[in-house]
């Protein structure tokens, strides 16, 4: 990528900083150390890893200066340690994690200061991370019912675009991202897909839709629904998105939210639609002829697995993406309310199991031209 200004770099590390300890600041320590929820990791657990990473990228392998607390990296290693036992260890609490956070912040502007950004990468890498992390530890506030879980405000105005259907003719797409500019390694590399035609919705589904959805029977109609959906429905008694029933009123102009794949599959064959695949999405969110509407609100599940494109190579470690690749994941597409401006893109690629609902993720339906 193009080398970025040592300033602007600096000025979004500082950023980034600022939107987690703000995230975090409502919350007492018995919140902030607590285990929410079983997918989650204790909030300061979060705080900690966020450091560490830096302090990895920017400080170690960057700088070459040796890590601030070496006794911490496998603690806050995301494999090393994974989400089951991170409320059982001895990670950092409070006042301790703070200040490894602002150390591990004041070694790594030394070390912009003293070497510049090198390529850019690693540091866009850093700021990158942060901000994924605090949508995350969004997801964990909203299974807690904390603040910061739910989007305030009004809906996007995007959300209140017409209803209906975009025509996207058939043709190829130059999928992935392109060379300039900073993408993480399984956006790449640029490749054409040539795509029969398709519609798409203008806009996701919203809540009312989904309402009327649930009071149809949509859980209850074994027809709509794949055998691993319909199993893992009745094992776990799902009967409408999560948290539904524990937030007060539903704000029928939403964008609907807190779906699993599951759930947007068996949705879509309701509406004698389907899932668009990834690439279908990537071209419609690029096609200048008929935009489609960017909301914004809420991750839209595709029908694609995860997996690496012709030519990927794993950048800079190979936990970051490789080890999901497989059919045991799906693609998410867009972004929701709590994605941070920077990680925005056309080309980015989420990812989660189908029975994951803590997502900030909704649906958008798509079907064959006929």
């Amino acid at each position: 990528m193009a080398i970025a200004a040592q300033s602007e770099l600096s000025d979004a590390l500082r950023a980034a900083r600022t939107r987690t300890l703000a995230l975090v600041a409502p919350l007492d320590r018995a919140e902030l150390e607590r285990v929410h929820d079983p997918l989650m990791s204790p909030l300061d657990w979060d705080l900690g890893h966020i450091a560490a990473y830096e302090d990895l990228w920017l400080v170690h392998r960057h700088g070459g200066g040796a890590l601030l607390r070496p006794d911490l990296a496998d603690l806050y290693d995301a494999f090393e340690t994974p989400r089951a036992v991170r409320g059982e260890i001895a990670f950092l609490r409070g006042q301790d994690v703070l200040d490894y956070i602002a150390a591990v912040r004041e070694s790594a502007l030394e070390v912009l200061d003293e070497l510049g950004p090198g390529d850019g990468t690693l540091f866009e890498l850093v700021v990158r991370h942060e901000a994924q992390h605090n949508e995350t530890m969004r997801q964990t506030l909203f299974l807690a019912g904390l603040p910061g879980g739910r989007p305030a405000g009004s809906p996007r105005p995007a959300a209140l675009a017409p209803e209906g259907w975009i025509d996207v003719p058939a043709g190829p797409l130059e999928m992935g991202a392109g060379p300039d500019g900073f993408a993480f390694d399984n956006e790449s590399p640029r490749h054409r897909v040539e795509l029969r035609g398709f519609q798409i919705a203008r806009r996701p589904v919203d809540n009312a839709t989904w309402m009327h959805f649930c009071e149809g029977g949509g859980y209850e109609r074994r027809e709509w629904w794949s055998d691993e959906g319909w199993a893992w429905k009745e094992e776990y008694d799902i009967t409408h998105p999560q948290r539904w029933d524990a937030d007060g009123p539903i704000r029928a102009d939403r964008p609907v939210m807190h779906v699993s794949w599951f759930e947007a599959d068996a949705f879509a064959r309701s509406q004698g639609a389907r899932l668009p695949t990834e690439a279908e999405w990537e071209k419609a969110s690029t096609w200048t002829q008929d935009p489609l509407a960017e909301v914004g609100e809420a991750w839209e599940w595709t029908s694609s697995c995860f997996g690496g494109y012709p030519g990927f190579a794993a950048h800079p470690y190979r936990e970051y993406s490789e080890v999901f690749f497989g059919d045991r994941y799906r693609v998410l597409r867009g972004c929701s309310w709590a994605t941070e401006q920077r990680v925005r893109s056309p080309t980015f690629r989420n990812w989660d199991l189908p029975q994951r609902r803590q997502i900030f993720a909704g649906v958008r339906l798509a079907k064959d031209v006929t």
